[in-house]
């Protein structure tokens, strides 16, 4: 059947009229149409970018979303601690015109509202030479009393204190640590800022830098904080690196640490993975890029001595965190790659050794501390620790209420710590005792088994841990008494006026170390005399099995004089039962 040819023209000429009509639509339509399409575009791919989440707040009525908790179900710092705050129990709305991650991480930076005060600074040594500066804010410094500029607090201030560790390279003067430092000492709480090495004005005074994992600087201010204030209970707060090196410092001293109670905000946990996450997409990079620029600007102040030690072109070059840890920390540090590095810093690895109650706050959306880091299960693993996460909140920030003006984080960890401070649930130092030279070095071959014989003829190893055991007591609590009758056999001189003179000295020396090898001399024997009974009983009781012994070894090697033996001496062996007929 043959198509009309007008057909197909009639085909073109429509499509051509739909296309003209269709520009003509467009032509008549007016620019700020175009325009606000546009904006809404951009809107949508912005609010995708940055994670803007107002629209959905605003759909939920402006309610917030709710804390999960994350613990263990018989977690008694969970029952009488962490079950009565409320902020961890409420819900968290982030301040609406501050909708997303990256707003509030920024306003954090360039702005934060941090409340005004002065702190009291005090520089401390550490053992290698190094300075760090210890930053102080009391209670009566925010009731207004500056009185006390001679000491810091006194020896016998019952007053909790607080250390707060900052973040990587942020000091005293962060807005995040002023929002909390001020809070806690409003509260009736003295705090002190320990600052990393190289920050906070001070100078490289030795050849160690600090690092993401580096825990030797936050041990020794934490002991002479104990040594200097035993009777204030001291606790800790550790921000994003900082949280990293409290955490590992925790887990690393384990029972042996004296600090009551701690808390760790937007911990990075797993540096590995947090470096892939930070390199991953062009917002994470962003944050990277910033990071390597506040490094860099920490290694130009010092680099007279990093030029020494580490790669100062390569520092100078870096583009990310990475690579600078690569030039500069890697060197520093001593670690064979960035990897090993990142592997041996992790705080997650130590987190099942942490025996202090710990409440850790992350948030998800932390866009730089990446939620795939958090560790859910060794958190609820550990009764220890409480893990509280958030919906929103950024990297430190939290914001809360239309003026912006407050941290939740800063209200949960002062609520956390207050509880647990008036509970039975605080942490007491217990020091784990070293075994000493002479236990590590013994030998095995002098301890148990013995040999036991019964009157049966059975033959039983017997132990003497309970004599070691009985001795070892009996050792420990006379190293216990021999200082104090020192002390008081010292007093009773001093009082009497007795003046010893150079012989009774060399007579005492004397007779205790005769008394000293006199006790060896019976331990000795002490620990031989059992195999030495077992001997005995062996070589009396069973004369006859020795007897036997010998005549199978006779019959074995000469058949026909053990038969001969045999003849003679038959009637002696029926006799003796050991044969029947």
């Amino acid at each position: 059947m043959a198509i009309p040819v007008a057909s197909f023209a009639d085909e073109a000429s429509a499509c051509t009229s739909a296309a003209a009509l269709l520009l003509r639509a467009t032509a008549a339509a007016s620019p700020s149409h175009y325009l606000l399409a546009a904006l809404l575009l951009v809107l949508v791919v912005l609010c995708r970018f940055l994670e803007i989440h107002l629209l959905r707040d605003l759909l939920r009525g402006l309610r917030g979303d709710p804390v999960a908790l994350t613990f263990d179900p018989a977690s008694e710092i969970y029952q009488g601690v962490a079950s009565k705050c409320r902020s961890i129990h409420g819900r968290y709305l982030a301040t609406p015109w501050l909708a997303s991650p990256h707003f509030q991480t920024a306003f954090l930076n360039f702005f934060g509202r941090p409340p005004s005060f002065t702190y009291r600074r005090q520089l401390f040594t550490v053992h290698d030479g190094g300075t760090i500066a210890l930053d102080w804010l009391l209670v009566s410094d925010v009731a207004g009393d500056f009185s006390s500029t001679a000491k810091v607090i006194s020896k016998d201030d019952t007053t909790p204190l607080v250390v707060i560790i900052p973040g990587l390279t942020s000091d005293s003067a962060a807005a995040y640590v002023k929002h909390l430092a001020y809070s806690m000492a409003s509260h009736g709480w003295n705090v002190v800022v320990s600052n990393h090495r190289g920050l906070a004005g001070m100078s490289i005074t030795s050849d160690c830098f600090y690092n993401a994992g580096w825990t030797e600087d936050v041990r020794e201010v934490v002991n002479y904080l104990h040594r200097e204030h035993p009777k204030a209970p001291l606790f800790a707060v550790g921000t994003s690196i900082g949280a990293n090196i409290l955490v590992k410092y925790l887990g690393e001293d384990g029972e042996n640490t004296p600090v009551a109670g701690a808390a760790s905000i937007c911990s990075p946990w797993d540096l590995v993975v947090c470096d892939r996450f930070i390199s991953r997409k062009l917002v994470q990079r962003c944050y990277d890029r910033a990071l390597t620029i506040g490094l860099k600007g920490y290694a130009q102040l010092h680099q007279p001595i990093l030029s020494r030690l580490a790669n100062w072109e390569g520092i100078r070059k870096s583009r990310s965190v990475r690579d600078f840890d690569n030039h500069a920390t890697c060197l520093v540090g001593k670690f064979e790659t960035v990897d090993t590095y990142y592997r041996r810093c992790s705080s997650v690895s130590y987190i099942g050794n942490v025996s202090v109650p710990l409440l850790c706050i992350s948030a998800l959306d932390d866009p730089v501390c990446t939620r795939e880091a958090i560790p859910w299960d060794e958190c609820r693993a550990n009764k220890n620790i409480v893990l509280a996460t958030t919906a929103h909140g950024g990297h430190l920030a939290f914001f809360e209420g239309l003026t912006a003006k407050r941290l939740w984080w800063v209200g949960a960890v002062r609520e956390f710590l207050s509880v647990l401070h008036y509970s039975p649930y605080m942490h007491g130092q217990k020091k784990t005792p070293h075994p000493g030279l002479h236990s590590s070095l013994e030998s095995s071959i002098d301890k148990s088994p013995y040999v036991n014989i019964m009157e049966d003829g059975m033959v039983a190893a017997v132990s003497n841990d309970a004599a070691e055991n009985k001795d070892s007591t009996e050792d420990q609590t006379t190293h216990e008494t021999k200082p104090e009758d020192f002390a008081a056999a010292v007093g009773e001189q001093h009082e009497t006026g007795i003046d010893a003179s150079t012989n009774s000295n060399h007579c005492t020396v004397n007779s205790l170390e005769e008394k000293e090898e006199k006790g060896e001399a019976k331990n000795v024997n002490e620990a031989i005399a059992p195999l030495r009974r077992s001997v005995n009983q062996l070589s009396r009781r069973h004369g006859r099995s020795m007897w036997l012994f010998a005549y199978i070894a006779v019959v074995s090697s000469w058949p026909l004089l053990g038969s001969l033996l045999f003849i003679v001496f038959r009637k002696k062996f029926m006799n003796l039962g050991w044969f029947t007929r």
